[in-house]
């Protein structure tokens, strides 16, 4: 596949986003109808996968959103640093879900997982599972945070046999975004939880991607391990907030 062709397909995988304190109703409304407005089916670029906002949002996102094959997204559980006890993130999970969220994406308890705790960690995503029964469930790691790769490989492993869809790296709120070691390790996690189970987990990259050549780096990675059959949306996303509109502007220019 060549890079143009992983370039469109990745622009389909973006879950377009605004994560910030200072976020409103309308840049909430301006997202929704950029998503909407950027594509182009003659030269083959199809619309974002999602928008992704705080769940406050999520009912106004859904509204806006409505009919047009983009998902409402959503952050929820405590996030982004996951320091609250389950009950508080349940009743925030199924707010988002009541709100309407169509994919949730939460974030794991880095500390438990550091401290030893994994059975801490995977009984408070199976927990989220359940109360996102029917929705896409996203489980950032916080590969950033996490001191090692194996720790890394752990931590998507839980995820994963806790019934995660997707793992994802970073909440994009540390210095520490996504790296293409720890995306690596997770897509071998992914790759060797297939070969066992023939079940397929997708991977979502986030955290200071902006550029189309970031964008193809880990597209680039994606396919060679997952393959053409799994390169998809509904196996690999990118979480960005400003790589949008510059991977629209390139790929019209060629």
């Amino acid at each position: 596949m060549t890079d143009n062709d992983l370039l469109k397909i990745s622009f389909s995988c973006i879950d377009n986003t605004t994560l910030e304190g200072s976020d409103t109703t309308e840049r909430i409304e301006t997202l929704c109808n950029n998503s909407l407005r950027l594509h182009d089916a003659a030269k083959g670029i199809a619309r974002v996968a999602s928008v992704c906002v705080y769940p406050v949002f999520v009912r106004q996102a859904k509204r806006l959103l409505d009919g047009s094959g983009v998902h409402t997204a959503c952050v929820a559980g405590a996030f982004p640093a996951g320091q609250s006890p389950i009950d508080v993130k349940l009743a925030e999970i199924r707010y988002a879900v009541a709100e309407g969220a169509d994919e949730v994406d939460m974030v794991i308890s880095r500390g438990a997982l550091i401290e030893g705790r994994e059975q801490q960690v995977y009984d408070e995503i199976a927990a989220i599972r359940a109360a996102t029964k029917g929705r896409i469930l996203k489980v950032i790691l916080e590969t950033g945070e996490l001191p090692s790769l194996d720790i890394i490989r752990q931590a998507s492993q839980i995820a994963i046999a806790a019934g995660a869809d997707f793992i994802k790296t970073s909440t994009g709120k540390i210095k520490v975004g996504a790296t293409p070691e720890a995306a690596e390790v997770m897509l071998n996690a992914i790759y060797e939880n297939y070969k066992t189970t023939g079940s397929m987990v997708g991977l979502k990259v986030a955290g200071g991607i902006s550029t189309p050549e970031q964008a193809l780096q880990y597209a680039r990675m994606a396919y060679n391990i997952m393959g053409d059959k799994y390169f998809d949306k509904h196996h690999f996303r990118i979480g960005a907030s400003r790589l949008v509109t510059t991977l629209y502007d390139y790929l019209m220019a060629r």
